[in-house]
């Protein structure tokens, strides 16, 4: 029998909370909770409530912090300084995985492969086992360019200077004519410029070219090299070949050294290197007029040289292997049994399997990585921490089943459950009801968002939600009925033949003036169908999935263009100009430079951020704040939230009605607790796609395209999301949402379901009809999981 002092409890098992304690970072209210350890913990609570801030901002945020500080100063100093976060006290942390929803890097050469550690372990296998044999893995590299060289290097031996003659040789896999990149690119010369006209007279057509800048146009007009005065058509042959293909050469302008280049490869450098997702609206439209895109004749498309595609394995090259969908490459990794290379192939076919475990294998090693949803992102990089064999790690989720079809979510929440089992605390930022339901423990935050969240509302059991009386738990089983009648279209928009990615030659007619709903399993080539096969003429306004881009000095009044007409009502009130009014420009406060906060850099350590002593965190110069409108000046319009906003713009001396509509907006898509001049980088992913939503709903168009616009937003926000697209709807817009909701499913006039299943297992169209009709029948995986949910 053992003895009481056996059985007593270890010191060392007594640390099974997460506690913390006075947490303040952004809108949290001196919270205090604690998380059971080796435990599922969701958290809960509206769009802005405070979730990520407790979760992302406070836990993980420290926790990783901490790990840093174990590396030495010198290593520091190549890592993110973070500033510890406000809190009184953060204790029983263990090391955080942090897995959360941001897009993965649009850089044109990254792939899923080079994104994922397969790429490097199939380069690896074919450097081993491909024949013919042509070198080390990186000859199989795309990124790595082909280049020898020989010459004579000199050294010190023995007390004398040998000089020897050397040379290199290394191979690589990229494709000489693309440089890796798949595609080659055609330039359409005239949207570059109008060759009726000279280059004094203003030929150049390209965004930011002024015809007073030093840099761009007066290059051209006194490099001496062209006429500045003929027109561009009748240049002689010498002068379009320097115009348009001339080498850099060193040129005199106005005693100023610069550079001369042809306007071709002036524009690539430009231009065209850069990542078309990065770049602003203006230029991005730019660029897709003036360049064309075609796969490149040489590698076709594959990014590969002719070497690396040469080589192979049971007649499949890396090219091929690249290009097959997950599921089919992991079945023929497993064929392979070459005793030599057993390791590598059990490492690898783990890592392809996990792939399709997680429901990622539709896709293919070569799919460019900035072309992944942030569903698809985040579980892309969960891959890694599957096969893990760490325990007592806490993994952090940020909405792990965003872009999930409700048949997929099963498999998300399988996978969750399996990490928890291993011994690991799992916290999960979660609004999806199906997960909240698994959980062990569940914190919800509230009650309302922005100032008006930050507080505990509940903490307990998933049964104790349901029973308490907060928003999560009343809403927790809200179920959208059907629509008792639909609307009758007004006509169709027809689609033939769509084939782009996965979609089958599909035919399928989108009825207009309706709210029709897209849907499938993630995959099924919903995003094709539209994106690929709808024309995006003048009348089509898309609200796609793509992250709003700003820095910690734009904010919803800047990105919205809410501020031009603020700006203009404060200068026509006060006789002054409108740059006086904007932090970025004139008025900014000249000791912080219009941010409101002054930094200390201190090396290695978390910088400080201090307020502006000068401005005191206003951002405007003291004059500025002098000018007033309506009793207020800018600095307290933008701490205004935007509903206090609408009712002061609304009425009164400071009534504005171009600012007051693109308010009346914001207020529509649910974020009237936002302030004009809180910062882009402190909105939550739901917020940021409501911000985006509100912005495109001002543009001029007959049909609007929304991709999964329920992302981020908890169940009571769901019901305002449905009243707005049926407001959309009512005004005359023909509305399609590619959207998993059943809530919206169910909402919808007209279904267009694609499937059955996803990559090459989907691609045509399953069902198309009411929504009433989709249910009835039960024909497909969507309609079983509607069924569900519209009769429970």
């Amino acid at each position: 029998m053992m003895s009481t002092d056996a059985q007593e409890r270890h010191a060392a098992d007594s640390h099974d909370l997460i506690r913390v304690h006075g947490a303040r970072v952004n809108n949290l209210k001196d919270i205090s909770v604690e998380i059971p350890k080796r435990r599922l913990t969701v958290f809960t609570g509206v769009s802005g409530s405070g979730k990520s801030s407790l979760v992302f901002g406070t836990i993980a945020a420290e926790s990783q912090r901490m790990i840093n500080e174990t590396y030495s100063a010198f290593l520091q100093g190549f890592m993110p300084t973070l500033a510890r976060p406000e809190v009184d006290v953060l204790e029983g942390l263990t090391t955080a995985i942090i897995v959360d929803q941001e897009r993965m890097g649009a850089d044109p050469r990254s792939t899923v492969g080079t994104a994922t550690d397969t790429g490097a372990m199939l380069r690896i296998l074919f450097s081993r086992l491909g024949q013919p044999h042509i070198g080390s893995p990186q000859a199989f590299s795309f990124n790595v360019a082909s280049i020898s060289g020989a010459g004579a290097v000199a050294f010190e031996r023995g007390g004398k200077t040998v000089k020897e003659r050397r040379s290199f040789n290394i191979t690589g896999g990229m494709c000489p004519r693309c440089e890796g990149r798949g595609t080659v690119s055609d330039i359409d010369l005239a949207q570059l410029y109008d060759d009726s006209k000279s280059i004094a007279e203003g030929a150049f057509t390209i965004p930011g070219w002024k015809s007073d800048s030093f840099w761009t146009v007066r290059v051209y007009a006194e490099s001496g090299f062209v006429d500045p005065n003929k027109p561009i058509r009748e240049f002689t042959k010498q002068e379009m070949q320097d115009f348009l293909y001339r080498e850099p050469t060193k040129v005199k302008v106005e005693g100023v050294n610069l550079t001369y280049e042809g306007l071709i490869p002036k524009i690539q450098k430009s231009m065209l290197s850069k990542d078309r997702e990065g770049m602003q609206p203006h230029i991005r439209a730019f660029v897709d007029r003036a360049i064309t895109f075609t796969a490149c004749p040489e590698c076709d498309g594959t990014r590969l040289s002719e070497g690396a595609r040469s080589s192979k394995i049971s007649g499949i090259s890396i090219a091929d292997a690249c290009a097959m969908q997950i599921s089919d490459l992991a079945e023929w990794v497993r064929r392979l049994d070459e005793p030599s290379v057993a390791p590598l192939l059990t490492s690898l076919g783990a890592t392809l399997d996990s792939f399709v475990e997680i429901g990622l294998g539709y896709l293919s090693l070569d799919r460019p990585a900035g072309t992944l949803s942030g569903g698809e992102a985040q579980r892309t990089k969960m891959i890694r921490h599957l096969g893990s064999s760490l325990t007592d790690v806490t993994y952090v989720f940020d909405e792990p089943t965003i872009g999930m079809h409700p048949h997929d979510i099963q498999r998300m929440n399988n996978l969750l459950l399996r990490l928890r089992d291993k011994g690991n605390t799992v916290l999960v930022v979660e609004h999806e009801p199906e997960t909240i339901a698994i959980a062990d423990h569940v914190v919800d935050l509230g009650p309302g968002a922005g100032t008006a969240g930050g507080t505990l509302c509940f903490e307990g059991t998933v049964e104790g939600l349901r029973a308490g009386d907060t928003i999560t738990g009343r809403h927790l089983d809200d179920r959208a009925a059907l629509k008792e009648t639909v609307r009758t279209p007004t006509g169709t928009l027809e689609i033939h033949g769509a084939a782009a990615n996965n979609l089958r030659d599909v035919d399928v007619d989108i009825p207009l003036g309706v709210l029709t709903v897209i849907t499938g399993v993630a995959g099924s080539g919903k995003s094709s169908l539209v994106n690929g096969s709808i024309p995006t003429d003048a009348g089509v306004v898309s609200v796609d999935q793509s992250a709003i881009r700003g820095s910690r000095r734009s904010n919803p009044a800047t990105y919205t263009g809410l501020l031009d007409p603020i700006r203009k009502a404060f200068a026509k009130a006060n006789g002054v100009k409108p740059a006086l009014f904007s932090a970025n420009s004139e008025g900014a406060c000249p000791t912080c430079n219009g941010v409101g906060v002054t930094y200390v850099d201190l090396g290695m350590m978390a910088g400080i951020a201090t307020t502006c002593e000068e401005c005191e965190g206003k951002r405007f110069e003291a004059s500025v704040l002098e000018h007033r409108l309506g009793g207020r000046d800018i600095s307290e319009v933008l701490a205004m939230s935007v509903t206090e906003a609408e009712e002061f713009f609304g009425a009164g001396e400071a009534r504005t009605p171009a600012a007051h509509k693109i308010l009346d907006r914001l207020a529509d898509v649910g974020l009237g607790y936002l302030t004009l001049g809180q910062p882009l980088t402190t909105l939550s992913g739901g917020e940021r796609q409501r911000l985006k939503l509100a912005t495109h709903m001002g543009e001029k168009g007959g049909v609007y395209i929304l991709d999964e616009p329920t992302t981020g937003l908890h169940l009571a926000d769901v019901e305002q999301l449905l009243g707005l697209l049926d407001r959309l709807v009512d005004s005359g817009k023909s509305v399609i949402v590619i959207e998993h909701h059943q809530a919206v499913m169910a909402h919808a006039d007209w279904i267009i379901d694609l499937g059955p299943g996803a990559g090459h297992d989907g691609g045509k169209v399953v069902f198309e009809g009411a929504p009433a009709e989709l249910v009835a029948s039960r024909s497909t995986l969507t309609g079983e999981h509607l069924a569900a949910y519209v009769n429970t």
